[in-house]
């Protein structure tokens, strides 16, 4: 039993409510992290081999807010010695039977009356054949493709500076919607993904609130993932940042909906709440609880219908010796 004077009271801040048992619903606390929406993100990648060069604005910048179809670097193929050697070969024969189509074309011309006139347009559609693949072996050989954003979005992530040679497939950058994250967080219980029928979620101390948005069909890590979408106006969040979701599933017990500041710690370390039991009188009362939201529990034993449960300041209560 702890006994705290008024004053001491008025000083802690110290605030009560009744006990009421009701129907709550069974809670379950998962640990989730933040994900762009797949709708709504797009990574670059690189399509081959090459080196990566910079726009005449620039390399980009983390958190640049681009738009779909933007340019944000070029990618110049590498192509092996050997390789180029046989292309400027290619090229260089092209350009021989391109001046040899070309002086045929013109005498052809010169007799156009004289020859059918079959002749004179075969000669210039090989010609233009010719010029055409000259400037394809050209194009693969000294162009450099643009790399674009595939959607709006913010540059989240830039795995490349400018001149870097990559391989095929390298991520280069990743862009995310700030406006449509999503929310995923891990099960044990596979059969969870089914009863939930509301979930809250707590990043830092702000919190979130959540709409169940599907659970997948494969496990991943003997875990089943959860995927949630944040309802409302999405508050600053970064992909990756760790979230503590608390799901409400379709079975309901017996309880009492107190906010988490209620519970604090005896010296032994157990979970307990501060029972008012007169004017200066607290008593400690372990208690078996479940978490009901991102800022509630549901208390389900260890107290009596009636008594006054300290709300706030019950850490500054275990604190008095």
């Amino acid at each position: 039993m702890l006994f705290v004077p008024k004053n001491v009271q008025r000083q802690l801040a110290i605030r009560t409510q009744a006990v009421v048992f009701g129907e709550l619903a069974a809670g379950v606390e998962l640990n989730g992290r933040v994900i762009a929406d797949p709708g709504a993100g797009g990574r670059v990648q690189a399509t081959e081999a090459g080196s990566v060069l910079a726009t005449q604005r620039g390399f980009p910048r983390l958190g640049q807010k681009v738009r779909r179809g933007e340019t944000l670097a070029w990618l110049r193929p590498s192509v092996a010695a050997l390789e180029r050697g046989d292309r400027l070969a290619q090229r260089a024969e092209l350009d021989a039977q391109a001046a040899i189509a070309e002086r045929r074309v013109a005498r052809l011309e010169q007799l156009e009356g004289s020859v059918p006139a079959k002749e004179v347009e075969a000669a210039r559609l090989e010609l233009q054949a010719l010029k055409q693949r000259r400037a394809a072996i050209a194009a693969g050989l000294d162009a450099a493709q643009p790399l674009t954003a595939p959607v709006d979005g913010t540059i989240a992530r830039i795995e490349v500076v400018a001149g870097e040679v990559v391989d095929a497939k390298a991520l280069l950058f990743e862009i995310v919607d700030p406006s449509r994250l999503a929310v995923e967080a891990l099960a044990y219980d596979t059969a969870l993904g089914a009863e939930i029928v509301g979930a809250e979620g707590l990043a830092g101390s702000t919190v979130l609130r959540l709409q169940p948005d599907g659970a997948a069909a494969q496990l991943r890590e003997q875990a089943l993932p959860l995927r949630f979408r944040i309802v409302g106006a999405a508050p600053r969040l970064a992909v990756g940042e760790p979230v503590r979701v608390t799901v409400r599933t379709r079975s309901k017990g017996r309880g009492v909906a107190l906010p988490v500041a209620a519970l604090a710690r005896d010296a032994a370390g157990r979970r307990i709440v501060w029972v008012h039991h007169d004017a200066e009188r607290f008593e400690p009362r372990p208690v078996r609880h479940e978490p009901l939201g991102a800022e509630r529990i549901a208390v389900r034993d260890g107290l009596a219908a009636g008594e006054r449960v300290v709300v706030e300041g019950a850490g500054l209560l275990s604190q008095i010796r």
